[in-house]
Parts: C-alpha cells; sequence; structure tokens
C-alpha cells in the first residue's frame, strides 16, 4: 500500500473523508466541500486561488465567527494517523481551520510522510525559520466525556482533506 492509500484509510476509519484530485479538479472538489459562508486563507499552490470560490480570505473576528466552512492548506500530513499538520502564521490558519463547524484542508500528495517522526522532522526546517507553533489534527474534534461521542466540542465536527495528487 503507498503512503497516499494508508492516509486516506486512517481518514476512512474516522469521521473524515478525503478527495484525490488534480488540480485541474480542485475547484470542483472544493465546491463539494463548502458549506456557507466560508472563511479560508491564501494557499501555497502557484495557480490555485481561492479568489473564485465564495470563501472570504481576509476574515474578520465576525465573519469567523459565522463561518461554517474554513478553508486552510495543511502539511506535512501523517499517513499512520490521517492528521494533518496546521502550521501557526500571521494569515490565522489556526483559527480558520479550529473555528468553523467545517474544516477543509488542502494539501500536496508530495506532502503525505509515513510516520510521525518524519512529520517531526519536516517541521523543524520550519522552527528554524521561525515556526512558532502547529496544530497536529486527526480527524474533527470529538470528546465522550458523558457517553457516546460528541463532534465539534472543541473545534470543527467536521473534516475534508484535498489532496492535489500533480503538486
Amino acid at each position: 500500500m503507498t503512503t497516499i492509500d494508508t492516509f486516506e484509510q486512517s481518514l476512512a476509519d474516522l469521521p473524515a473523508a478525503v478527495d484525490r484530485v488534480s488540480s485541474d479538479g480542485f475547484d470542483e472538489a472544493l465546491e463539494r466541500c463548502l458549506e456557507r459562508p466560508a472563511v479560508g486563507v491564501s494557499l501555497p499552490f502557484r495557480d490555485l486561488s481561492l479568489t473564485d470560490q465564495p470563501v472570504e480570505t481576509d476574515p474578520s473576528p465576525s465573519a469567523l465567527s459565522v463561518a461554517r466552512t474554513g478553508v486552510t492548506p495543511v502539511g506535512p500530513a501523517v499517513a499512520e494517523y490521517g492528521s494533518v499538520v496546521i502550521p501557526s502564521g500571521v494569515d490565522g490558519a489556526e483559527q480558520v481551520s479550529l473555528y468553523p463547524d467545517i474544516h477543509v484542508g488542502v494539501l500536496a500528495a508530495s506532502d503525505i510522510v509515513d510516520s510521525l517522526a518524519e512529520a517531526v522532522g519536516e517541521l523543524s526546517e520550519g522552527i528554524a525559520d521561525g515556526l512558532t507553533s502547529a496544530v497536529f489534527a486527526t480527524g474533527p474534534s470529538g470528546t465522550a466525556d458523558m457517553g457516546s461521542v460528541v463532534y465539534g466540542a472543541h473545534g470543527p465536527e467536521s473534516v475534508r482533506v484535498i489532496v492535489l495528487e500533480d503538486r
């Protein structure tokens, strides 16, 4: 099984979903994931943008508080757990990934690694360049404090990952 197949299977074991698409299929895949209103941060992929989508890319706190969907770049991703990394930054990716009910992470297939150790190794370069924090997210936020699992208690209740296979 390939690393991307393992990642996809790990997400299937969670209440999360993944779409594997080429850059040409990105707009259509994103449209399937969006519930409006939507907020997001700029994507680091040349020729892909949220500006043609109904996504506010410089959201105010009030826009963030009413958003149903948040779209962020993520990576690296950990295949064995289905986890994605949301690095901190001035763009507000952490907040955009955590406050809305739905988080859509956009990821290059080449940024999927096999293990947590590999992901931490990749983050070390960012730390050397000033990265101060990152969130490792594995599926939607869930708690079972009062019995059965409830999703969305401390973060998104639904997670979608769009994997760009040609990056």
